[in-house]
């Protein structure tokens, strides 16, 4: 049956797939008041719902890619896209934080095994040269995933939380229809997870994780700024946060395209560099107009560090590219979990000096990125 759908339908999946993993990620964020309220919580015991989705979000992804490799791409994408609807469903249901919390948790295991593979199934549909290209189109769909997730969220918000955990199961349920290719990989053929610690890896891990907890994962700072230091409502919060990814969206194909020509050797650090500065420079955000103008430019620059990431990942390691995509994404969602730990209780002291934190955890991956791009290829995408 999968053999048999459309290509552009197929495609399509993938990049819906894309989309609902940062939607359910960040949804949480402009509700964090009437989360508060539901729960009788304080606003770091609700921040633990969003930092226990990528705590084991960030874990299984260090295996769920070879894994799922292994097993075969198309069982298990379906497989956990039926877990993260019933995980969705309990999230709605909760009857306290707690189960809140567990049910988050539940959400982040089961994306560990969908985003990888997804990607990696996008790479073998089209050719290298295009490659690049297509990871920018797949990126712009995370990035309205991650645009719309607090947009929504806000609407939520402000009528009844609920429906944004309603309205992922569904989602996740219809995707569940249409995974991936990808059969098993028994015996010798099936992948190893030793190859992946390499120096280069590790550091390309590095240069991700400081990129999430700063430039590329700012958007979580954003949002409180906007609700507690501005006291912007949840859906203007959602506004602003959706001007960014909508950068990032519109941007995206054409990062892929001057990727597809350039290379992530030679445009790499530029990107980095670029985007860290205009993390820091979000702290000249003193109104709402202000912050969104600024959100705009720097979510625009933190989709392209993201475009750079990925396509290095899906096409680095051709024998294994779900175990390489999702051992680099599990460094980026384990910055995604700590940047707000750290960065949240900077804001009560200075929103500003959160911003230029944040900025300056990009110096640590412009350091990382360019001793690991050293060995690679001009070429982003060896096939």
């Amino acid at each position: 049956m999968c053999q048999t759908r459309p290509l552009s339908l197929r495609r399509l999946a993938l990049y819906i797939g894309g989309f609902l993993g940062p939607f359910g990620t960040v949804v949480i964020v402009p509700m964090f008041p009437e989360l508060r309220d539901e729960f009788a919580a304080s606003s770091g015991q609700v921040g633990l719902a969003y930092s226990f989705y990528l705590i084991p979000f960030a874990v299984a992804l260090l295996f769920s890619g070879t894994l799922g490799e292994r097993v075969g791409r198309r069982r298990t994408v379906r497989t956990t896209y039926v877990v993260y609807a019933l995980a969705s469903l309990a999230a709605a249901l909760a009857p306290s934080l707690a189960i809140f919390i567990l049910a988050r948790a539940l959400q982040g295991v089961a994306n560990a095994f969908i985003t990888p593979l997804l990607l990696a199934g996008l790479a073998e549909m089209v050719p290298a040269e295009r490659f690049g290209r297509e990871v920018g189109i797949y990126s712009s769909f995370q990035a309205l995933g991650s645009g719309l997730g607090p947009l929504l969220g806000g609407l939520a918000a402000d009528t009844s939380w609920q429906l944004a955990f309603f309205g992922t199961a569904g989602v996740a349920a219809v995707l569940a229809l249409m995974p991936p290719d990808g059969d098993p990989r028994p015996g010798a053929q099936a992948p190893k997870l030793r190859p992946l610690a390499t120096r280069q890896m590790l550091l390309l891990g590095v240069g991700f994780c400081f990129a999430a907890a700063g430039p590329v994962g700012i958007a979580v700072i954003v949002g409180v700024v906007g609700r507690d230091v501005l006291a912007l409502s949840g859906t203007a919060t959602g506004v602003i946060l959706l001007g960014g990814a909508a950068a990032a969206a519109t941007m995206g194909p054409i990062w892929g395209r001057i990727l597809d020509r350039r290379g992530a050797r030679a445009v790499g650090p530029i990107v980095v560099a670029a985007a860290s500065a205009a993390t820091a420079a979000l702290a000249l955000g003193s109104s709402g107009w202000r912050l969104g103008l600024l959100w705009v430019l720097g979510g625009g620059l933190a989709g392209f560090v993201v475009v750079v990431f990925q396509s290095l990942g899906a096409t680095i390691m051709p024998d294994n590219r779900g175990g390489a995509l999702s051992f680099l994404l599990s460094f980026r969602f384990l910055g995604h979990a700590a940047g707000p730990i750290v960065l949240l209780p900077l804001i009560n002291a200075s929103a500003t000096t959160a911003f230029v934190t944040a900025g300056a955890f990009g110096i640590v991956t412009l350091g990382a990125t360019v001793a690991a791009l050293r060995s690679v290829s001009p070429q982003t995408s060896p096939r």
